[in-house]
Formats: structure tokens, C-alpha cells, sequence
């Protein structure tokens, strides 16, 4: 009973979550709501956290990283305006909760982590929810993915300075990037397009993200 009684909280807490921090705050992607209101964010975060699960702030995950604020996830998400022929780069798995939110949305996901431990934690979650679209590469993120291969979508979660050069020689012509770039401790979140002509950039609002270590940004 009381297992049964901490899933319907957990469940209240999700629909809260979608209601009082995401469509409050203008997410209206229909999709991106849809797959945050199934999804159990309490099985990527330590079982000693889970009552926080949802609540509107990152939540330590161990190895020094966090989970974004749900709010950040969705906005992140809807500005990759992501279809069912996308495939994506992520660079960060993390907890793999940002993972398994794109990998239902997108064609495939292949998606990189510098932290083997928090690596096969996410693969092991995305296993048990049956998620057989992602590919996963432990190393360094900044590199890019390690096959000679295109994204129609690339996201990065974690600070940089600029667009490492090899993620923006990665994306396709036309495809869409966000990121946070800017300070060592606060970013701005923005949006980058591959065009003909050069990149189109759109700020999309202030954030805060550990920081991207790697050959091509900060040094750990």
C-alpha cells in the first residue's frame, strides 16, 4: 500500500509539474508535454531523492552533475522543434532523462558522456523502459561523435564559452542547435541555425549549467 501510495504522489507531482511549470511558463508543444507527463523522471535521480523529482529546480545526480529543472528540459526540447526523421546529437547523457524525452520525439539519438558512471546508469534506465533508439559513446563531448557523421539537431547540455567547431561541423545544413554558451557560471541558452549563408543565432533566455569539459572547451 504505501509503494501504491508514493507512485499516485508521484504521479500528482508529474501532472503538477506539466500544469504549474511547463504550460504556465509558455510550453506549448503538444508533443514535448505529452511524453513529460508519461515520463517517470524519479528513475533518474538517486532513490534517496526521489520526492524531489519534481520539483522546479536541478536535482544532483551524483559525480558532481545534475538534473535540469524540468522547466529548462522542455524549453530546451521545444526549441529543437524535433520531428519523428530528426536525428540528434546530445552531448551530456547525464541521467539520461533529457535522453529518453528526445528519443521519443526523434529518429535517433546519439548521445555522449564524459562520466562512464553516469553513462551506464542511463543505459541502464532507458533499457528498462524499453528505449532501443539511442546510442551511447562515453568520452569527450566536445570532440563530437566519433563516426564521421551529420545531426539534423544537436543539443548541449552543459556551459560553453562558444559552439565547439567540431559539434558545428557535425550539423547538417539547416539543422537546428541549442545550447547554453556564455560565462564560466551563467550562459544564455541560444539557438543556432546552419545556413547557406552562416549561422543564425536567437537568445532564448538566461541559465546556469556545469560546465562543459572537454579538448575544445573548459579544462577539467
Amino acid at each position: 500500500m504505501r509503494r501504491e501510495n508514493e507512485k499516485d504522489k508521484l504521479a500528482f507531482a508529474r501532472a503538477a509539474m506539466i500544469q504549474e511549470q511547463l504550460k504556465s511558463r509558455n510550453i506549448s508543444d503538444s508533443g514535448v508535454l505529452e511524453v513529460m507527463a508519461r515520463l517517470p523522471r524519479e528513475k533518474f535521480i538517486p532513490s534517496e531523492s526521489a520526492e524531489q523529482a519534481y520539483f522546479d529546480c536541478p536535482v544532483p545526480i551524483g559525480c558532481g552533475q545534475t538534473i535540469s529543472q524540468p522547466y529548462m528540459v522542455a524549453l530546451m526540447t521545444e526549441e529543437l522543434r524535433l520531428d519523428k526523421n530528426c536525428t540528434v546529437l546530445e552531448i551530456g547523457t547525464g541521467s539520461g532523462y533529457q535522453t529518453a524525452i528526445l528519443a521519443k520525439l526523434a529518429k535517433e539519438i546519439c548521445t555522449i558522456e564524459r562520466i562512464e558512471t553516469l553513462s551506464l546508469k542511463a543505459q541502464k534506465v532507458l533499457a528498462e523502459l524499453e528505449i532501443e533508439n539511442v546510442k551511447f559513446y562515453i568520452g569527450d563531448g566536445s570532440c563530437g561523435w566519433y563516426e564521421d557523421k551529420k545531426f539534423d539537431r544537436i543539443i548541449i547540455t552543459a556551459g560553453a564559452a562558444d559552439m565547439p567547431g567540431p559539434l558545428f561541423e557535425q550539423l547538417k545544413l539547416g539543422g537546428f542547435a541549442v545550447a547554453p554558451l556564455g560565462g564560466d557560471f551563467v550562459q544564455q541558452l541560444m539557438l543556432l541555425e546552419k545556413t547557406p549563408k552562416g549561422v543564425k543565432t536567437k537568445s532564448v533566455c538566461g541559465c546556469r549549467f556545469v560546465k562543459l569539459i572537454g579538448k575544445f572547451e573548459y579544462e577539467e
